[in-house]
């Protein structure tokens, strides 16, 4: 995944082009045309607000292979921020035809609620798996991924 925010078109091409299998991840303001006009499949960041039309959003990004949900912050990114889950319709990932991939403050202690409560179909961790700024925590990447790997043992249990 090649995350880009705002980028030159040239610059989207650059990396679409080097890398085989790239899926083009755009955070930034990039319309559905500029997202699609690269033929890769992309993920859309849609920052999370109680003024976002989630279902309006998800129908003008059609041709996105998935919604990346995260907070919205005065930057591009989450900063590490939980937004409110409540923000999300009921069934959405379900009901939209998009997958969901759910972002923003993910940690060990949270990713679990939130798979429970979203049933994403991934979730994106950066900030909440590491010891400092920019530095990933072996330890914290493997919590998070045990919380992960429990939460999704209890959703196949409970469907089972």
């Amino acid at each position: 995944v090649a995350l880009f925010v705002n980028a030159r078109p040239a610059q989207v091409r650059a990396v679409a082009d080097a890398i085989a299998n790239v899926v083009l991840q755009f955070h930034g303001d990039e319309t559905p045309a500029q997202c699609s006009a690269f033929g890769r499949p992309f993920l859309k960041v849609a920052r999370m607000a109680p003024e976002l039309d989630l279902l309006d959003f998800a129908c003008r990004y059609g041709e996105a292979q998935g919604l990346l949900l995260d907070a919205h912050v005065a930057e591009f990114g989450g900063a590490g921020k939980v937004f409110d889950w409540s923000l999300v319709p009921a069934r959405f990932s379900t009901d939209i035809g998009h997958r969901l991939v759910l972002s923003g403050g993910l940690h060990a202690a949270n990713v679990a609620a939130g798979i429970s409560q979203l049933r994403p179909w991934a979730v994106d961790v950066s900030s909440g798996v590491e010891s400092s700024r920019g530095v990933k925590d072996a330890a914290e990447i493997r919590r998070f991924c045990d919380a992960v790997r429990e939460a999704d043992a209890r959703i196949a249990a409970s469907t089972a």
